[in-house]
């Protein structure tokens, strides 16, 4: 059994309180020491009342674990950009049920997962991570999910209440969104997953200017206690964004019940003390506790209480290798891709025999898989384009050309390059004391992303010393990158040094895990050795922990980026087909920054352009999570957009291509053809304040307000077939939704193929603010060639409400309202009219 589902106690030795009861007998003490984490990943125990460890991991694209199963291989997923494309609740579904398999497989009881914050602009460097642009899109999507993995016994999180669009400043802005904002689009995904019944809330690190109140997420009493608690009735469990919560008093009084990590933080007793002193009242304390006892019955962390699933030995999940898993993110990898361009039927690939295919890019030899930050999971394997069309297309010769790099950082030194100076593979690392006297010493033989903790207290910095081989004659860039105070040595020359000391703030940016880098330029005419020697600082991170951190990198003579494009060229001019994979990388997109501009990096658009001049049947792949600019679109005959696809990129990738399985995916974002059209450029603070001036504008809605023409708008996918539009009708409906509109389409095109019906409103000229249009509801539908499908769509009423200022409430405005129904937000085909009564 796993550990983290046994039991200190036989179940039937423990009679269990209810949560209200659990929480009142306690000591203060005890209740106050609930309240914090026992670690990064785990809350406390407390086994006399039968109440086992909690453990908690990071979602979304995968379940990494807790401390103990952190270092086992997960099941990587497309990232939720890519699976929101597929607009598919029954999708979410699946993956919600993954991921609990996930969970539960690794011994994890919360997954932090998933974000609705929406992708206010392009730039963000968590767009990746965000499901959609469109709030009800996100919380169709989102409340799928949520209802998929709690019915197997695994909490969700959602995350980040509320307002954290941007990671630059992230830790200290604060938001100024008007109300109706707020509550039409930025909270309206947070309110349907809590009406849905989720069971954990992340509070972010931002703050947030609202009903009068300016304060720090965990500590703004208006959005926890009035609008979560009272208004939506959240019974849940709110916890702090990690390491997000820095006073005592105010959050306990606003309505966080968890503080996270631990066992350090401003409550403990502090927080005891304050209720000593009358602060914090013992009530408040006892609803906390109640909320936590709350969450460990309902995923079977309570003796007695065994929540909606009994836990299960490890070896009853599948692993992340198996083939039903395998199988099911390649499915959700394929169907998330977009098919944005396929000039003279190009896709699906018919190949004749012996067919040549040149596959190129840097993004074809080392697939983008997943974003940076957080949500980062470490695969079984990562399938490998060249040899899954390889075995794919099983006539043809399919060659491998990188066409340069798009890194600005060199690659990571191989550990059979580095060896300590007793000729040990590795690094020696020495603990230094106060006195520079060597505490101990022991080798790093992982050391790529040299990352390790230290447990000594006693010991002041680290040195590091290895011997760094420079294979072959030319010119050798080495790049050390310290994190914090540091001070390096390249053959006894001095390539840098800092006093500037860090602590927890490079984990919470995120700059941890991509440093700036020293250079050392290395002229040699023979293969030999260089002597690398830091003294680097050991960074005190609170909660996560002292450790130190470097990467070690080096790039090696060898041919030029120009060179390569020159070989990539000539070998798609002497295939029959180019498929060329380019794309964002490490560098690009990541949690702890945004993106500095929507470019692709490197010289990739030189590369595409060149490529397709040279090969009229070329399929340009895109492996981004978030908008780039592509000045070629309309130029190349077939491109796709392939997200970050996880750990089956070869897989799916063949699959698309040869038809195997539909890209039927829809963008759940809008595509500029120029930066300056973007409604939203940036999400930079100024002043301290991030105003959210576009207002209820967000995404596809900007786009249209300004009457901007996108590369591809909001919904658009053209899949491997073709559809019309065949009738609408609208109607008055029961069961909760205002109306319904029913829509009938046939697939017109020789393939079997999957549609995506949106339903946009737009509504009447009645001197309200509203957008243009707005998504109010979407189906997805499956038909056989020459097939027709009629499909019921639910348009809520809150599809029709708009906040009203005055009354502080929900308004029905009466009128005229059209309906539209199409392929995408700007490919609409059928309209109806409803005239909508309060």
């Amino acid at each position: 059994m796993s550990p983290n589902h046994m039991v200190t106690e036989p179940a039937d030795t423990v009679t269990p309180l209810s949560p209200a009861a659990t929480a009142r007998s306690l000591p203060l003490d005890e209740k106050v020491r609930l309240l914090t984490g026992a670690g990064t990943w785990t809350l406390h125990s407390l086994p006399e009342l039968g109440l086992r460890t909690i453990t908690v991991s990071d979602g979304p694209i995968g379940v990494r674990g807790g401390d103990d199963t952190s270092s086992l291989p997960s099941a990587q997923l497309p990232a939720p950009s890519a699976t929101a494309a597929t607009w598919d609740p029954e999708i979410q579904r699946r993956i919600g049920t993954l991921m609990a398999s996930e969970a539960r497989r690794k011994g994890v009881d919360v997954v932090l997962a998933p974000v609705v914050n929406l992708q206010r602009t392009p730039v963000g460097g968590r767009h990746f991570e965000c499901l959609s642009e469109d709030p009800t899109l996100a919380a169709n999507l989102a409340v799928a999910f949520v209802e998929s993995i709690q019915a197997a016994g695994v909490a969700a999180c959602i995350k980040h209440f509320i307002a954290n669009e941007s990671e630059t400043e992230r830790t200290e802005y604060i938001a100024r969104i008007d109300e109706r904002t707020l509550r039409e689009v930025y909270l309206a995904p947070f309110e349907a997953v809590v009406e849905a019944g989720v069971w954990t809330l992340m509070a972010a690190y931002n703050g947030l200017a609202v009903g009068g109140v300016e304060a720090t997420s965990t500590e703004h009493e208006v959005l926890l206690t009035d609008i979560l608690r009272t208004e939506w009735g959240f019974d849940g469990v709110v916890v702090s964004d990690w390491l997000a919560t820095k006073t005592t008093d105010a959050p306990a009084n606003a309505g966080l019940d968890l503080v996270m990590p631990g066992p350090l933080g401003p409550w403990g007793d502090a927080l005891v003390d304050a209720v000593h002193a009358g602060r914090v009242s013992e009530a408040a304390i006892d609803e906390h506790v109640e909320r936590i006892v709350t969450l460990a019955a309902r995923v079977g962390a309570l003796s007695g209480t065994p929540g909606l699933v009994e836990p299960a030995p490890a070896g009853d999940f599948p692993a992340p290798d198996s083939p039903e898993v395998r199988g099911l993110l390649t499915e959700l990898a394929a169907r998330s891709t977009v098919v944005l361009r396929n000039e003279g039927g190009v896709l699906p690939l018919d190949l004749p025999a012996g067919a040549s295919v040149a596959l190129i890019g840097p993004n074809a030899v080392k697939p983008f898989t997943q974003g940076g930050g957080s949500a980062f999971v470490t695969p079984p394997l990562v399938a490998d384009p060249l040899a899954a069309l390889v075995e794919a297309l099983p006539g043809a010769s399919v060659t491998l050309h990188r066409g340069g790099t798009a890194e600005a950082t060199a690659p990571l030194v191989p550990l059979d390059r580095l060896s300590t100076p007793a000729g040990e593979p590795g690094l020696l690392v020495e603990l230094l004391g106060d006195d520079d006297g060597v505490l101990e010493q022991f080798a790093v033989t992982d050391p790529a992303r040299i990352w390790f903790p230290v447990q000594r207290t006693d010991a002041a910095r680290v040195r590091l010393v290895a011997e760094l081989e420079l294979p072959g004659a030319g010119r050798h860039e080495i790049e050390i990158a310290p994190v914090g105070a540091h001070r390096v040595l390249v053959d006894g020359e001095l390539v840098g040094e800092s006093e500037r000391r860090v602590g927890a703030e490079v984990v919470l940016d995120s700059s941890y895990a991509n440093p700036p880098s020293l250079t050392a330029v290395i002229d040699t005419d023979e293969t030999r050795s260089v002597t690398i020697a830091a003294e680097l600082q050991i960074v005190d991170a609170e909660s996560y922990g002292r450790f130190v951190r470097v990467h070690l990198r080096s790039r090696t003579p060898g041919r030029s980026v120009s060179e390569e494009i020159d070989d990539a060229v000539a070998a798609a001019a002497s295939s029959d087909l180019a498929i060329v994979v380019i794309g964002t990388n490490s560098e690009t997109e990541s949690e702890g920054w945004d993106r500095p501009n929507l470019a692709l990096p490197g010289r990739q658009n030189e590369l595409v352009r060149r490529v397709v001049a040279a090969n009229p049947r070329t399929v340009v792949v895109v492996n981004a999570g978030a908008p780039v600019i592509l000045p070629w679109l309309d130029e190349a005959p077939a491109v796709l957009w392939w997200w970050l696809p996880g750990q089956e990129a070869g897989t799916s990738l063949a699959a698309v291509l040869t038809g195997a399985i539909e890209p039927s995916g829809r963008l759940p974002w809008t595509l500029p053809v120029d930066e300056a059209d973007v409604p939203v450029p940036n999400g930079l603070p100024v002043g301290g304040y991030l105003d959210y001036i576009e207002g209820i504008h967000v995404g596809h809605r900007g786009w249209d307000r300004l009457a901007r023409t996108p590369a591809r708008e909001f919904g658009f996918g053209l899949g491997y077939t073709s559809w019309q539009y065949e009738a609408l009708s609208v109607a008055p409906a029961d069961a909760g939704a205002h109306a319904e509109a029913s829509v009938t389409v046939s697939n017109v095109g020789g393939r079997d193929g999957r549609e995506v019906v949106q339903v946009y409103l737009e509504g009447p000229d009645d001197g309200i603010e509203r957008p243009v249009r707005w998504l109010a509801g979407s189906a997805v539908v499956d038909a056989a060639a020459g097939a027709s499908v009629t499909v019921t769509i639910p348009i809520p009423r809150r599809a029709f409400e708009i906040w009203d200022l005055e009354r502080g409430d929900w308004s029905l405005p009466r009128g005229e309202y059209r309906v539209r129904v199409g392929r995408s937000s700007r490919d609409l085909r059928l309209e109806a009219v409803l005239q909508v009564h309060p």
